[in-house]
């Protein structure tokens, strides 16, 4: 990434697990979009996406989830949408939904018709008023990589963050950016939106320190981050409860009852699925052979990464590559 954001609340000796967890569903061709709308509108998001990001940078719009009530959206306020469930984006919450969006970015009517042409006003823009009362940037991971598994869990359906008390200057950067046309800009916008989520991600976890997941307060911890971070920079190691023990300066007892006690589950219980989070992103993402995958994330072989992989995942490595492949985009 072309900057660095180290929050102090999870800065581990040099090692950010936010950043970690985040650097694996890295925007990649993303779908990314602004918005102009004069009311009545209103867009039923179908496309199971598994994360989405929505900023108002005019105007005001509602987002209506699956679970919950409307929630209103003002001028510089920004959500998080964690998929794949269906919610709707609106001029008021009571507006019938006009336009559907269907994996793939396919826009349509009710019955079915694109609208795709009909409703581009420009670059990267598009609406039913070219200087409509509201105006939104949207960005769409159209497909997660698995590493960011435990992150995406940790969210809830909806995360809002309100202008007046958050702001981002990447933010500002980012609905500029969506009107340039130059050489590189789909790489950058990419990238940015990238620091946008975990900006946007690291703020909203600073507000909710009793709901934060258990891996992020123990980043913290004097015995727990410590124990966090060698897992992180050395998962092919051998670890052991009592190796793990032994490198953070306590004994097996106390790492093991108060690493269960702060993250959730034991020690070596995180360190399975960290490890087949990371071999599902490399199947996912790369060409690598499975004993390579195998080796990358602390496995002796082959045969053992399928192993657990099945065992947790019910599908082997070589099902979940090929699933992953072949499906559509989320």
């Amino acid at each position: 990434m072309p900057y660095a954001f180290v929050s102090h609340r999870l800065d581990c000796g040099g090692m950010d697990i936010l950043s970690g967890l985040l650097d694996g569903p890295r925007a990649d061709g993303a779908f990314l979009l602004r918005s102009v709308f004069e009311p009545p509108w209103s867009l039923r998001i179908r496309d199971r996406a598994p994360l989405s990001v929505v900023v108002v940078a005019r105007g005001t719009a509602w987002v209506v989830p699956t679970d919950g009530g409307p929630i209103r959206l003002d001028r510089g306020d920004l959500v998080l949408v964690r998929g794949p469930a269906p919610y709707t984006v609106a001029d008021d919450p009571q507006t019938p939904p006009q336009v559907f969006v269907e994996p793939g970015q396919v826009c349509t009517d009710a019955s079915g018709r694109s609208l795709s042409a009909e409703m581009m006003l420009g670059l990267r823009t598009w609406g039913n008023a070219t200087d409509g009362a509201t105006t939104m940037v949207t960005g769409t991971y159209e497909r997660a990589s698995a590493v960011s598994e435990r992150l995406l869990r940790a969210l809830p359906e909806t995360v809002v963050l309100r202008g007046d008390a958050w702001s981002s200057d990447l933010v500002t950067l980012l609905c500029t950016e969506m009107q340039r046309d130059v050489p590189g800009q789909e790489v950058f916008l990419d990238r940015l939106l990238d620091l946008v989520v975990l900006s946007a991600v690291r703020s909203w976890l600073n507000d909710q320190e009793d709901a934060a997941p258990g891996w992020y307060r123990a980043a913290t911890d004097p015995v727990v981050g410590p124990a966090l971070q060698a897992l992180h920079l050395r998962v092919a190691d051998p670890w052991t409860v009592g190796t793990l023990a032994a490198e953070v300066r306590v004994s097996r007892a106390v790492l093991a009852r108060r690493f269960t006690s702060v993250v959730g589950e034991p020690p070596m219980s995180y360190l399975t699925s960290l490890r087949l989070a990371l071999a599902a992103d490399l199947l996912e993402r790369t060409d690598r052979t499975l004993t390579s995958i195998a080796h990358e994330v602390g496995y002796a072989s082959p045969f053992a990464l399928s192993a657990a992989f099945s065992r947790e995942r019910g599908v082997s490595p070589t099902a979940y590559r090929s699933r992953t492949r072949d499906r559509p985009p989320a």
